[in-house]
């Protein structure tokens, strides 16, 4: 196995329980049951030596926090995969709609992955993963990390809002020309704002708006229920809708078109955009 974090423990005064001190001083691993599994598992070295849970430290060791191994084999979908960008770090893959990233199921783009990205040659090599979600109807970029240093460092970045996100959606009814939506969703914070871009009229939903959006917090369904909540639903969207107002057939008009960072590694100014599906455009030709 490989070390994937190593921790040198400075002078301390009175000698504590090595589950105890471990909490917090590795960044995969972080809670004290967290920790307790790690040492059962044998992933935890202390000097060299396989730890246990009745170790105490006492001051001046190392601690080593080893890589597990993959215990089950890998389920490998064939399912081929449009990639935008791909280095030894990360990569950003368009997700079709009605595909789930992730999951239980064995048609996922995580179980794609493996078939469609290069192996990174990197001593932190890992199977590829998914940094954050896009819903099962929902298209668009999705980044993934490639090393175990990659997805921890992507991780901090949405979690300090590194990485800018724009959504495309076409929207239902009138609605005002730009504005900020900032709604609690499972009563935490949620921020969303949007620009209409272009309006046109419809028989049987009055108006259609094509509009980008831009997430300021990443809520489940932050935008479908936000959109929702000031009357404007997400055309095709069979969940957060209004009554009488669902297009059957078409599947949600939501689309994850740009992804601005920069690379945690390279420094590499990164801007990706995925035009918009073609049923967009159907209703939209001229953008």
């Amino acid at each position: 196995m490989k070390v994937l974090e190593t921790h040198i423990v400075k002078i301390i005064e009175t000698p504590i329980r090595l589950q105890e001190y471990a909490v917090g001083i590795f960044k995969t691993v972080q809670t004290r049951s967290a920790i307790k599994k790690a040492i059962k598992k044998e992933l935890i070295l202390v000097d060299g030596k396989i730890a246990s849970t009745a170790l105490y430290i006492k001051g001046g060791e190392t601690i080593e926090l080893l890589r597990a191994e993959e215990s089950i084999q890998k389920k490998h979908f064939d399912f081929p995969l449009e990639i935008l960008f791909e280095d030894d770090y990360l990569a950003i893959i368009y997700k079709p709609a009605g595909v789930l990233v992730s999951g239980n199921s064995f048609a996922t783009i995580d179980n794609a992955l493996s078939l469609n990205l290069q192996k990174s040659i990197l001593s932190t090599t890992t199977c590829p993963r998914p940094v954050h979600r896009l819903d099962y109807p929902t298209s668009g970029l999705l980044l993934i990390g490639k090393t175990t240093t990659s997805i921890i460092a992507l991780n901090r970045m949405f979690e300090q809002k590194e990485i800018q996100k724009t959504y495309h959606a076409i929207c239902i009814g009138k609605m005002e020309r730009s504005g900020e939506i900032d709604i609690p969703i499972d009563d935490k914070n949620a921020s969303t704002s949007f620009e209409v871009l272009q309006t046109s009229t419809s028989p049987r939903f009055d108006f259609l708006n094509l509009v980008k959006l831009n997430p300021k917090t990443g809520r489940k369904h932050q935008l479908r229920k936000h959109l929702l909540a000031i009357g404007n639903p997400i055309l095709g969207d069979k969940e957060y809708f209004l009554e009488g107002l669902i297009l059957n057939g078409k599947g949600l008009f939501l689309h994850a078109s740009t992804l601005s960072f920069i690379h945690p590694f390279t420094q590499e100014n990164l801007n990706f955009t995925k035009e918009l599906p073609k049923k967009f455009k159907k209703i939209f030709p001229e953008f």
